[in-house]
């Protein structure tokens, strides 16, 4: 196994403040924080815990080294409100 693993994550701004953050190939993966440091590094703890957890359990761990996220802009006439 490498020495790094490599996930993508989601930075949701919240309307109160802060972030939550979102591991997508670590199912349940999800954590917060009231800044942009603190969330990156809230989500790297909730990483490491969730691997910890599967080396447990003696569980496959996944990564995303061969993923990547994009973006799709979708009309808005073309979504029902």
């Amino acid at each position: 196994m490498k020495n790094i693993l490599h996930y993508n994550v989601i930075f949701r701004p919240e309307r109160e403040g802060g972030f939550t953050v979102v591991v997508p190939s670590l199912p349940g993966c999800v954590t917060y924080g009231k800044s942009l440091k603190e969330a990156k590094k809230m989500v790297a703890d909730a990483i490491e815990g969730y691997i910890a957890s599967l080396k447990k359990h003696k569980e496959p761990i996944p990564t995303d080294e061969e993923n990547f996220f994009t973006s799709v802009d979708i009309k808005k006439n073309l979504v029902h409100a």
